[in-house]
């Protein structure tokens, strides 16, 4: 086990748990002990689901495929946010809409709805609208922007999403598993670890915690960008240069039968 990421993952406190009589029996083999009625993570279990969520999301990302980042809770707005920006995936950080999975087609048309009004912000043709048609067009701009800009780029379904805390974000568990997406999620101690496919135990009240392991992750996926990108090139470039298989040729033999060679 890696020394210095065991250190990272202490300062950050992602080893501390919810208090103990708010714990699900399910996250009992990621419990290492109780410290003042506080239950501690065990900080190998952490490793342990950090390292497979890297590995899976370094795939879906080497595919070509989407991950979509999930933390609406105070302390998870920002730091799912810009993990989100460092690799290039869309994110939900400010409220989940209904639907936004399983009704993919209405949410992809309020996309469009959204970018109409920033059309007409950005013109002349809000001049032609009264006062009071401007101000409820603001506000409608305002809040479309604050719970669609994340998603902007969600073109097709996600292959993954990776959340905070599966208790606050159960809407969005229960559509991923409703369309077969896989869910990576940072789970404390009060969490169900069988309602995710790829728990990562630990802190998901810390900003910090939250943030380090969510910055990880987007490392990992910037590291399957970067391997599919290679792999685009290496195919290109023996487009390139590879030359043209060889026409057997027929090599006449003693006895009158033919050869390949």
């Amino acid at each position: 086990m890696a020394e210095p990421l065991v250190k990272k993952l202490v300062e950050a406190g992602v080893h501390f748990g919810h208090r103990a009589s708010r714990w699900n029996p399910k996250m009992r083999p990621y419990i290492y002990g109780r410290q003042k009625q506080i239950h501690i993570i065990d900080v190998r279990e952490t490793i342990r689901g950090l390292f497979r969520a890297q590995k899976y999301l370094q795939q879906v990302a080497a595919a070509g495929s989407l991950v979509l980042f999930v933390g609406t809770k105070r302390q998870a707005a920002d730091p799912v946010e810009r993990a989100a920006n460092s690799c290039g995936m869309p994110f939900v950080s400010e409220r989940w809409l209904g639907g936004t999975l399983t009704n993919f087609r209405t949410i992809r048309s309020r996309l469009s709805r959204l970018e109409e009004l920033e059309t007409i912000f950005a013109g002349t043709e809000l001049e032609s609208y009264s006062k009071k048609m401007q101000s409820a067009l603001s506000r409608e701009r305002r809040k479309m922007f604050r719970n669609l800009n994340g998603i902007r780029t969600l073109n097709r379904l996600p292959e993954c999403i990776f959340l905070i805390d599966p208790n606050k974000e159960k809407n969005a568990v229960r559509e991923a598993q409703k369309l077969g997406i896989t869910t990576v999620a940072l789970i404390d101690t009060d969490c169900d670890p069988d309602s995710v496919d790829l728990p990562i135990p630990g802190n998901d009240d810390s900003i910090r915690s939250i943030e380090l392991v969510a910055m990880m992750l987007a490392n990992a996926v910037n590291a399957g960008k970067a391997e599919a990108q290679v792999a685009e090139h290496e195919a290109a470039e023996g487009e390139e240069t590879e030359p043209a298989a060889p026409t057997p040729v027929t090599v006449p033999t003693g006895d009158g039968d033919a050869a390949s060679s």
